[in-house]
């Protein structure tokens, strides 16, 4: 039996855990908020060692979806969910009770797939809620469209840095060869540029140098090597103490979430000269692609891809407010964000 309970979190509308012993579930679902609409985030499985490292990711994961939607211009609001359990031992039972306790939210949240989740995934969750999107037949898999907002954050940077978005012989350090950061590798080599790679899978990361005729190194290798991009694509938390002094790119634009182990880390890396492509938004491909199943009219590819421009943009003006504040890009996203909930959340009060 399912047994839901809530977690009080200052800040956050509503966190949960839920335990099934029958399935094996062991999950927790935090809405951030839903001020400009319903939160939607991903559902992601790993084998945290404690509920509390568990609880602290999806507290940080759906707090960045709140400001990505806000960011991207999305009628939603922040959500997102985490299992813990193994990956290897995925079951139907487990994604069924998983369903029942999406439900539960009674769609103040919309689930969809995240790391170590697939589209076959949620059509096993849709089978008790229908609070979930990114479905087989609909907007699908949402990795390819957030490697295509990715890449055009980083034109942004590019031309921040460079005062154009050539990337002919740029040298990309890219960390994390999983579905998302190898079609990036793809986009990036197609133009011109020179991937070097790492991952903790290395067939992973032989797959994407083979298929972007780059090179493979060492996960502890891929953050000194001398580059003009660091790319961060796997797990969050990798620009910190220890990593940003490493740092020898004078661009950061990677699709992984939460990349500051701390909001201080942003001017860290200003200081170091580095332009830095905040992560919640550049990385809003995928949220904005599945969002569009959710529109009137349903799921269209061209519009949805029409809607992604606004990364481009986006990112322009947060490096304008940058630089005329003299702030750091990643407070400047925040600012961002923050006027356009503020001013949802005035007009809802008037």
């Amino acid at each position: 039996m399912l047994q839901i309970t809530d977690i009080p979190v200052e800040g956050y509308e509503c966190v949960k855990r839920a335990i099934d012993t029958q399935s094996g579930l062991h999950a927790i679902i935090s809405v951030h908020s839903t001020v400009l609409g319903p939160a939607l985030g991903g559902m992601r499985m790993w084998p945290y060692e404690s509920e509390t490292e568990a609880l602290t990711d999806v507290l940080r994961l759906s707090k960045g979806m709140t400001y990505k939607a806000a960011c991207a211009g999305l009628e939603l609001g922040g959500g997102k969910s985490v299992i813990i359990g193994d990956p290897a031992k995925k079951t139907d039972s487990l994604f069924e009770s998983m369903g029942e306790f999406v439900e539960s939210f009674g769609g103040r949240y919309i689930t969809a797939e995240d790391v170590n989740t697939k589209v076959e995934d949620m059509g096993v969750v849709r089978r008790r809620t229908e609070h979930v999107v990114g479905l087989e037949g609909k907007s699908g898999n949402p990795s390819p469209y957030t490697a295509w907002g990715v890449f055009l954050g980083l034109r942004a940077a590019l031309e921040e840095v460079y005062g154009s978005d050539d990337l002919k012989d740029k040298v990309v350090a890219l960390e994390g060869a999983g579905s998302v950061g190898s079609r990036y590798a793809e986009l990036i080599a197609e133009r011109g540029g020179r991937i070097v790679v790492a991952d903790i899978k290395e067939e992973s990361a032989r797959r994407v140098a083979e298929a972007t005729g780059g090179t493979v190194v060492r996960p502890e290798e891929i953050r000194s090597i001398p580059c003009d991009i660091y790319a961060p694509c796997a797990l969050g938390g990798s620009l910190n103490d220890e990593t940003i002094p490493q740092l020898k790119a004078r661009i950061v634009c990677g699709a992984a979430n939460n990349q500051l182990l701390e909001p201080r880390h942003g001017m860290a890396l200003r200081e170091r000269g580095i332009v830095y492509g905040p992560d919640y938004v550049v990385n809003a491909g995928g949220l904005i692609n599945v969002y569009n199943e959710l529109v009137p009219g349903g799921y269209d590819e061209q519009r949805a891809m029409k809607m992604m421009e606004k990364i481009y943009t986006n990112m322009k003006q947060i490096f304008a407010i940058s630089r005329e504040e003299g702030i750091c890009t990643s407070v400047a996203a925040d600012r961002f964000a923050e006027r356009r909930i503020e001013s949802a959340r005035t007009r809802a009060e008037a």
